[in-house]
């Protein structure tokens, strides 16, 4: 493979994994080792400003679970269809398997652990404790942060509209029935705090 002069072309063998050396080839010659390129990123995440240096590959779940060690968002499908990895950006919910961490530069990132306030869980936490709204537990926090944005949306959602609004989240073990109970008994002002704000 031939590279146009001044823009060496990456390897082919090299490129796209995650842990092999970055190398460039450069007009028929053997290939050359070049250091990994980091992006340095500055967010705020659960209410702390946050300055990491990334890989620009690295997807934002990524930057949460292995950077910041915050685990309570996790991996399920890796193809942002499960919601598993769901957190708020800005306030609005984003399956983070799906969005890399530069694209959060500057944002507001707000992640299960986040939900608490003072070491009190947040109402939707407790309603699907209260109710629960979990078997397994590993599609939980994704499916309370899309609870969360949901009823911020549509305070007066209807069951259909839950269930409508719960699309993106898949759980395998409960049939949804006390997911949605939970969403309804936060919806109702019943449980723990009252209101549904970040």
């Amino acid at each position: 493979m031939k590279a146009h002069k001044g823009t060496p072309a990456l390897c082919i063998a090299c490129h796209g994994s995650k842990n092999a050396p970055r190398h460039r080839l450069s007009g028929g010659g053997p290939p050359t080792e070049e250091t990994p390129v980091s992006v340095p990123i500055t967010l705020t995440v659960n209410g702390k400003a946050v300055t990491a240096n990334v890989d620009p590959r690295t997807l934002l779940v990524q930057l949460i679970r292995e950077q910041l060690q915050l685990t309570g968002t996790h991996v399920g499908c890796d193809t942002a269809q499960c919601g598993a990895c769901t957190v708020h950006l800005n306030g609005r919910a984003v399956k983070s398997c799906s969005m890399l961490a530069v694209q959060a530069q500057g944002a507001e990132v707000t992640t299960i652990e986040g939900l608490s306030k003072a070491g009190e869980l947040h109402p939707m936490q407790s309603a699907f404790r209260e109710c629960h709204g979990l078997q397994c537990g590993f599609c939980t926090p994704g499916m309370v942060m899309s609870a969360v944005n949901l009823l911020k949306d549509k305070p007066n959602a209807s069951e259909t509209e839950i269930r409508e609004g719960l699309e993106g989240n898949i759980c395998r073990c409960t049939g949804y029935h006390n997911i949605v109970k939970s969403i309804q008994l936060c919806q109702s002002g019943k449980v723990g705090n009252t209101g549904v704000a970040v």
